[in-house]
């Protein structure tokens, strides 16, 4: 028998394929009316690595210089689908010289010959929408040497696959997918002969889109900084699509721009990169400054909560906690169990980070990256803060769902004198042994010191019977827990004072030194920091404060200062390794 979501998923599937065909017997576009400035940033390593033969998608390296990209037989969905979404035109056209120019082409010919008439994993609405944006943008980089047979050929390609996403944009699901290919359709609708009837359909689902998605606050339902960075890159080229054409964006879509760049201001750290909780990445360096000067939105930070995460910054130091429940139900495919979790940056140095989403290295990996320890916060032994529920088949896959998370999360923000910070609370241990965790982080006005103070309590009479209950089951010995800093891989820690600190050396020059008080011990451990720009995950460190629960209420401080010899600041112009093939 077929699962009702596998069978939805097959549903999905056949319908795309089917006006995938029927769109390869539409009549085509012939030429451009428009074509938009490309506005896609690509990156030059990755550029120079494909041209010699270097294959990295999700995760997957393939060496093959003498095999073309569509000879390679892919060794996973995920790096089918990178490659059909023609992202990697922008590393190319980043490279920009005759080979990169020819490789491109070639590789573009090659798709339509093995792919344009509507087979293979290309044909979904959010890659369609993705690879007509790339070919829209890269126009004139293709085209420079094209016979008059592959210019046909193109545009007949390009026609065609604005017609299927004319009729199948409603099958993305929403969020990124929607996004991306309703602003392919307007894109494409806006650039091409004989397709201009598709743009206002796609302007008024994209504003709907915008109403849904975007909450008041400027986030979305997933809280991946990353992807909110991707929809708000999407939606700037959607409305500077229409501006140039004369045309003017909905309402609805403006004022979702206007939403989202405060929160991306407050998810933004001191060296410009996002903060990595809930799947998403730093992003690509310049990219986040360079969004946000496109939209023309003007303006500071967002105060208090932003998307669920609160920012506390002083001097050159930003720190990121995550401040709100996890998300949930479909949003949560790609969630961690993060709450409470921090990451602090000093100037350009990422000091204190969380270790990432490990999608790109396989399940295991990316099992491991959800769960409570791979993120700067408190755990108690063997247990996340939210659970991981059974594989559940979903849009054609088997996709993992936060279940038992936390309820509540409080917050409250502090103002003491030359102190600022943050206290905040949740409720995703109270089930399992009566224990609210409660994080008290408050900063210096220079932003030379932070002080933290993590807490677990039995809050209520029902809470302290649950924790006597959960002593009992082990013997009256205590649960057991740890609170994890994980490090980045360019800092250099040791232990110190006699075991009783950690000196950590950032390439800056700095050095910050972590001291704890209460009772626990402190040791320094292995660590993992995942990119999906590297070929394996990165090897670092991480700082670990262990302790026991033995009463109602176990607290421990800790600080984590500048040395007094650090000064305020630095000339700090090393950029450290950047290499995107390396591990």
């Amino acid at each position: 028998m077929v699962h009702q979501d596998g069978f939805s998923g097959f549903r999905t599937r056949f319908a795309n394929r089917w006006q995938a065909k029927r769109a390869a017997r539409a009549r085509p576009a012939t030429g451009f009316v428009s074509q938009p400035e490309p506005r896609t940033i690509g990156a030059y390593a990755r550029g120079k690595q494909l041209i010699a033969g270097n294959y990295l998608f999700a995760g997957h390296l393939v060496n093959a210089p003498d095999a073309g990209l569509w000879d390679i037989i892919p060794p996973s969905l995920g790096f089918s689908e990178e490659t059909q979404g023609f992202v990697w035109l922008d590393d190319l056209a980043s490279v920009g010289d005759s080979d990169a120019r020819k490789l491109a082409r070639t590789w573009v010919m090659g798709w339509i010959d093995q792919f344009g008439r509507g087979d293979g994993d290309g044909w979904t609405p959010d890659l369609t929408g993705r690879r007509l944006i790339r070919w829209i943008n890269h126009a004139i980089f293709l085209m420079a040497g094209m016979d008059s047979d592959q210019s046909r050929a193109f545009f007949r390609s390009l026609g065609q696959q604005t017609i299927f996403l004319a009729r199948r944009w409603g099958a993305a699901s929403p969020g990124l997918p929607r996004f991306e290919a309703l602003t392919g359709l307007i894109y494409a609708g806006l650039a091409l002969e004989g397709m201009e009837r598709h743009v206002a359909p796609a302007v008024k689902a994209l504003a709907r889109e915008c109403a849904d998605q975007i909450d008041a606050e400027g986030g979305i339902p997933t809280r991946n900084p990353e992807e909110l960075l991707d929809v708000f890159t999407l939606l700037n080229w959607a409305a500077l699509a229409l501006s140039e054409s004369g045309r003017q964006s909905a309402k609805a879509h403006m004022d979702a721009i206007e939403r989202i760049a405060p929160t991306l201001r407050a998810l933004r750290h001191a060296d410009g990169g996002l903060a990595r909780f809930h799947g998403g990445g730093r992003g690509l360096e310049g990219r986040l400054d360079h969004a946000l000067a496109t939209s023309g939105v003007r303006g500071r930070a967002a105060s208090g909560r932003s998307m669920g995460y609160t920012r506390v910054s002083a001097g050159r130091t930003s720190l990121i906690v995550d401040t709100a429940t996890p998300p949930t139900g479909l949003a949560s495919a790609n969630a961690h169990a993060s709450t409470l979790a921090l990451e602090l940056t000093s100037g350009r140095r990422p000091l204190i980070v969380n270790c990432g989403s490990g999608a790109h290295f396989g399940a295991e990996w990316h099992k491991a990256g959800r769960a409570t320890p791979s993120h700067s916060v408190l755990g108690l032994a063997g247990l996340s803060s939210s659970r991981l529920g059974a594989a559940k088949h979903h849009g054609g896959g088997a996709k993992v769902f936060l279940t038992s998370t936390p309820s509540q999360v409080h917050l409250q923000h502090l103002t003491e004198g030359a102190l600022t910070g943050v206290v905040a609370a949740h409720d995703g241990y109270v089930k399992s042994h009566g224990l609210t965790h409660m994080r008290r982080i408050e900063m210096d006005q220079d932003g030379r010191g932070v002080m933290g103070e993590d807490t677990l309590a039995a809050v209520t009479d029902a809470d302290q019977a649950r924790f006597d209950r959960a002593m009992d089951q082990v013997a009256l010995q205590g649960v057991p827990f740890s609170i994890r800093f994980h490090l980045h891989p360019d800092v250099d820690a040791a232990l110190d004072l006699g075991g009783t600190a950690v000196s950590m050396a950032l390439r800056s020059g700095e050095i910050w030194v972590f001291r704890f008080e209460g009772r626990g011990e402190l040791t320094l451990e292995s660590s993992v920091y995942l990119e999906k720009t590297r070929l394996k995950p990165r090897k670092t460190k991480q700082v670990v404060l262990s302790g026991v629960a033995m009463d109602y209420a176990t607290r421990i401080r800790w600080t984590l200062a500048k040395a007094q010899e650090t000064p305020s600041v630095l000339r700090d112009l090393e950029r450290g390794d950047t290499a995107e093939l390396s591990s």
